[in-house]
């Protein structure tokens, strides 16, 4: 099964690529799962970072547990050809991202032990191009 990570539609085609400054002020508390992964640097983790992560998750969980994703790549980065002239306006869409801040959670589970939750949120923290911590709700 293979999850479609892009928007259905957008407001506009092309977007400007922000400052990345401070903590999560949404999306750093657990809702769904026990354990759960969350971000500790700010980085923009692309659609296919995500679903790799996933596959690694699932994989790892055997079928056992409920996994929720908590981001979703809305973002969208343009990239000029290669070898193109200077000029003649903004590159166009190549790949869709979600902007993490620190604090964020990305990856929840539950409904498995300690042990393999553990296990499988390093497979993905290894997926991801930050550094992550492994918790536990309270």
């Amino acid at each position: 099964m293979n999850i479609n990570y892009n928007p259905k539609r957008t407001r506009f085609r092309k977007q400007h690529r922000g400052r990345m400054t401070g903590i999560s002020s949404r999306g750093n508390h657990i809702c769904f799962g026990k354990y759960a992964l969350q971000a500790l640097e700010p980085a923009w983790i692309t659609s296919r970072q995500i679903e790799a992560g996933r596959r690694a998750m699932i994989r790892k969980a055997r079928r056992g547990g409920k996994i929720w994703i908590r981001i979703f790549p809305d973002k969208v980065v343009t990239a000029r050809s290669a070898e193109t002239r200077m000029g003649s306006g903004k590159g166009s869409p190549k790949y869709w991202v979600a902007v993490v801040k620190p604090g964020r959670i990305l990856y929840e589970i539950r409904g498995v032990s300690k042990e393999i939750a553990r296990k499988a949120l390093s497979l993905v923290a290894s997926k991801m191009p930050i550094r992550t911590k492994f918790i536990i709700s309270k």
